[in-house]
């Protein structure tokens, strides 16, 4: 495997597992708020991170490569309103979606047709990811500081099930 390429794949590992941390200290947040709904949904967002986290250590390890955990930045206890929680995950997920851009170029330069299909797999999902943040926005805007427009959210995020679960994982 090109060392380029396993750095890049590391620098998306390091990614997914900050986007982990990031989501079960956003999830601890709204629990503690007593937006249980949101905090599921949260937590459940964070283990989906891990996964992505694991299936490319996975396809590093099986390519030959090495696997650099990297130490994780310390994560806020605060993030605001939950409009403001969830505009920060529409942030963070854009982010996440131009890093597997910025690393799918590359990759298609260098012509590494294995490492393509698998980042093409995740910016697929992207779509999906930004699309679900995007539509959380959206209502929390529309419900202002409405509480129960709010809490009817609320109570709709708390019925996401972990992914492969009845139900799937959508918003």
């Amino acid at each position: 495997m090109n060392e380029q390429v396993q750095t890049l794949i590391n620098n998306l590992i390091q990614i997914e597992h900050v986007s982990s941390t990031l989501y079960l200290a956003m999830s601890n947040y709204m629990n503690k708020l007593n937006y249980r709904g949101m905090g599921n949904w949260l937590r459940l967002q964070s283990a989906e991170e891990r996964t992505h986290m694991l299936k490319l250590i996975d396809y590093l390890v099986d390519r030959g490569g090495t696997v650099e955990l990297s130490a994780l930045p310390a994560q806020p206890s605060e993030y605001g309103t939950p409009l403001e929680t969830f505009q920060r995950v529409l942030e963070h997920e854009k982010f996440v979606t131009n890093s597997y851009r910025k690393a799918y170029e590359y990759v298609n330069q260098v012509n590494d047709q294995q490492t393509l299909i698998i980042i093409q797999e995740f910016l697929r999902e992207q779509v999906d990811e930004e699309a679900q943040a995007q539509t959380i926005v959206d209502r929390l805007r529309l419900a202002q500081n409405n509480a129960a427009a709010i809490f009817i959210l609320d109570q709709e995020l708390g019925q996401r099930k972990p992914a492969g679960a009845a139900g799937g994982a959508g918003a």
